[in-house]
C-alpha cells in the first residue's frame, strides 16, 4: 500500500508540473505567445491599381517594390488590378471592407475615386503614388519629373543635328505637363534655337498611335523624339528603328532594348517609393501629407547623367555633352538652377 501511495503522489506531482509548464506558455512575454501576437499584428496592405499592369514599366516597377517590401518586412500584401474606373472604385471599396490596414494606389487616374472613398472612411489609411490627394488620411508621394525632363531636354538640345526634337506624350493632362515643360526648359537652356514638337496619343496604352505620331515628327525633321506615352513608347521605339532616328524611354532604363536608337531613359523610382511606403507603415514612421522626390532625393534621374547604364553611350549623345548635363544636374540639386514646375504656377 505504501508503494501504491508513493506512486500516486509521484504521478500527481508530475501532472502538476506539466500543467504549470503549460500555463507558463500563455504568460505575457513568453516566446510562443509573442509569435502568436506577431501573427495577429501582421499588417495587411493592398496595392490597388487603376488599370492592368500589362507591359507598363511604371506599374511593373511599383508592383516589384511593393512585393519586395512585403516579403522583407513581414506584411501581408496583395496587388489588385482594375479594368475601368468603375471597377477601380469597387476594388478600393472592397479593400476597405476586407479591413486592409493600408491601401495604396497610384497616378492621377485614381484621384476621383480615392477622394470619395478616403473621405467616406476617415479612420482608414491610404497612400497614393505620383499625384497629390489633399485629405488628412492620405499620404501623397509626388515626383519632381520636371527636373529629370529638364536634363533630358538639355541633352537633346546639345545632341540634335537638325535643331528639331519632339515628344510623343500619352495625354494632354496637367501631370504630364511636368514632362513636356521641363523638357522644353532644358532644351531652350542649351539650344535656344531648337524647335520642339509635341503630339498626344490620347491614352497610355496605344503603341500604334505612338508610332504614327513619331513618324509624323520624324517627317518634319526631328532627329530625337522622346517617348512619354507609357505603352505607347513601344510604337515610338518601332518607328525609331524603322526610320533611324533617336529616342528615349521612361521610368526604367530601356536603352538595352535597342541601344542604337533608344539612347536615353528618364528614370522614376516607383519601386523605391512603393518599398519605402510599406516599410514606413510597418515600422511606424508612416506619415500623412505630401512627400516630394526629385533629383536631390534620387527619386528621378536620367541614364548616363545621374545613373550608369548597362548600355554603351551613343555617339549621338556623346560623353562631352553628358559631362555638361551632369554639371547642370548638380546645379539643380544645389538650387542654383530652379526648374519651374508648371503645376505650381
Amino acid at each position: 500500500m505504501k508503494k501504491v501511495f508513493a506512486l500516486a503522489v509521484s504521478l500527481f506531482l508530475m501532472v502538476a508540473i506539466v500543467a504549470a509548464c503549460g500555463s507558463n506558455k500563455n504568460e505575457p512575454g513568453n516566446a510562443a505567445n509573442n509569435g502568436a501576437g506577431d501573427k495577429a499584428d501582421k499588417k495587411k496592405i493592398a496595392l490597388v491599381l487603376p488599370e492592368k499592369i500589362g507591359v507598363n514599366k511604371f506599374f511593373v516597377l511599383m508592383d516589384e517594390g511593393f512585393k519586395k517590401a512585403g516579403a522583407e518586412f513581414g506584411a501581408e500584401v496583395k496587388t489588385i488590378e482594375s479594368t475601368d474606373p468603375a471597377g477601380f472604385e469597387q476594388n478600393l471599396r472592397a479593400t476597405v471592407a476586407e479591413d486592409y490596414d493600408l491601401i495604396i494606389t497610384a497616378t492621377f487616374q485614381a484621384e476621383d475615386a480615392l477622394k470619395k472613398v478616403a473621405a467616406e472612411n476617415p479612420d482608414k489609411s491610404f497612400a497614393v503614388i505620383d499625384t497629390v490627394v489633399d485629405l488628412p488620411n492620405v499620404r501623397s508621394v509626388n515626383f519632381r519629373e520636371h527636373e529629370a525632363s529638364y536634363l533630358m531636354g538639355a541633352l537633346a538640345g546639345l545632341a540634335t543635328k537638325t535643331n528639331i526634337v519632339g515628344a510623343v506624350v500619352a495625354m494632354d493632362a496637367p501631370l504630364l505637363s511636368k514632362y513636356t515643360s521641363g523638357f522644353e526648359q532644358g532644351l531652350k537652356s542649351t539650344n535656344p534655337d531648337a524647335q520642339f514638337l509635341i503630339n498626344y496619343v490620347g491614352s497610355f496604352t496605344d503603341p500604334v498611335k505612338g508610332k504614327e505620331l513619331a513618324l509624323l515628327q520624324q517627317s518634319k525633321g526631328a532627329d530625337f523624339i522622346a517617348g512619354m506615352a507609357a505603352v505607347g513608347d513601344n510604337g515610338v521605339f518601332d518607328a525609331a528603328k524603322e526610320k533611324g532616328f533617336f529616342t528615349s524611354g521612361q521610368d526604367t532604363d530601356r536603352t538595352d532594348e535597342d541601344p542604337e536608337h533608344i539612347v536615353l531613359s528618364q528614370l522614376k523610382g516607383t519601386d523605391a517609393v512603393a518599398y519605402e511606403t510599406v516599410k514606413s507603415f510597418v515600422d511606424g514612421s508612416f506619415a500623412f501629407g505630401v512627400a516630394d522626390y526629385g533629383l536631390k532625393e534620387d527619386g528621378v534621374g536620367l541614364t548616363f547623367v545621374t545613373r550608369d547604364s548597362k548600355s554603351t553611350l551613343s555617339p549621338f549623345i556623346g560623353q562631352e555633352n553628358v559631362d555638361k548635363v551632369k554639371a547642370i544636374a548638380e546645379d539643380i540639386k544645389s538650387g542654383k538652377i530652379v526648374v519651374v514646375n508648371p503645376l505650381a504656377q
